[in-house]
């Protein structure tokens, strides 16, 4: 049987490589432009090799009820979260947007959905389809865009915070993979920029990340309603690289003088140090 090799094509947002991974017939790692951005074990969708996937999924499997889930996913990629929710969860209904079309074309060609996953992928700017998308209509909605390595500006401001409540049932939770470093300028905004909107926050993060020690990857969870704290914490803390989750007092302290951020006025998630997220 013939082994996997490298796929290499220009998407619209750089140049994308699926890498097999030697260790098991049918992973694939998908990196642009050098950055990794998915790993796919298409033989076990519920294997998540990133530890942000991992705590995105915390919250996923906490934070809502138990059975079929309607879910919005701002952020493609490879497809990694549609497919451990729909492995997971059997019968959700999932909606992917993504802006970056050849990527999904090459996704679907090389990773195919299986049939009857429940999911449906379509090209569109993030905040234009959620702004489209009808209220009350979504359980859990998950944003995980970034425009090569940082979190665009147009998705980091209240405007933007007030759409995502809008389309989320009244126990709906709202997640997103960020990223900073200390100071935590952007950070601190965002906490500032989602408590205005929601009533309940928690913040998942290694503790090397929030001691200021380097760059790294932070999920911040918003509701409306009470957040699992207590198990999302359990979790992480039981993780290879453990996470820990901060809430309450401890988040308004990390949150300062800090303002919600308004359209006009917005800045892209800072740009990661060299080395940071880049391949070899």
């Amino acid at each position: 049987m013939d082994e996997p090799i490298p796929v290499i094509r220009a998407v619209d947002q750089g140049i994308a490589r699926l890498l097999p991974d030697v260790d098991h017939a049918h992973a694939w790692l998908l990196t642009v432009d050098g950055a990794p951005q998915s790993y796919v074990d298409l033989d076990d969708p519920t294997h998540l090799e990133f530890e942000y996937a991992r705590r995105l999924a915390h919250v996923l499997d906490t934070a809502a009820g138990p059975g079929p889930l309607d879910l919005l996913h701002l952020g493609g990629g490879a497809l990694t979260l549609p497919r451990y929710a729909a492995a997971t969860r059997p019968g959700s209904r999932q909606r992917v947007v993504d802006a970056d079309r050849q990527l999904i074309r090459l996704v679907n060609e090389y990773l195919p959905l299986p049939d009857g996953s429940g999911i449906t992928v379509r090209a569109a700017d993030a905040r234009a389809a959620l702004e489209a998308t009808e209220p009350s209509s979504v359980d859990v909605l998950i944003a995980d865009v970034f425009g090569g390595t940082r979190v665009p500006a147009h998705l980091t401001t209240v405007q933007y915070a007030r759409a995502a409540a809008r389309v989320l049932r009244p126990h709906g939770v709202y997640v997103a993979n960020l990223a900073d470093r200390a100071p935590f300028g952007f950070l601190r905004s965002q906490l500032a920029t989602l408590g205005a909107v929601f009533a309940q926050l928690c913040l998942i993060a290694e503790p090397t990340v929030l001691r200021g020690r380097r760059f790294g990857n932070t999920i911040l969870a918003g509701s409306q309603a009470e957040l699992p704290v207590a198990e999302i914490a359990r979790r992480a803390a039981a993780d290879a690289f453990p996470a820990r989750v901060e809430h309450g007092c401890a988040l308004e302290r990390l949150t300062g003088d800090a303002q919600p951020v308004q359209d006009g006025a917005a800045v892209p998630s800072p740009e990661p140090p060299d080395g940071a997220f880049t391949l070899g």
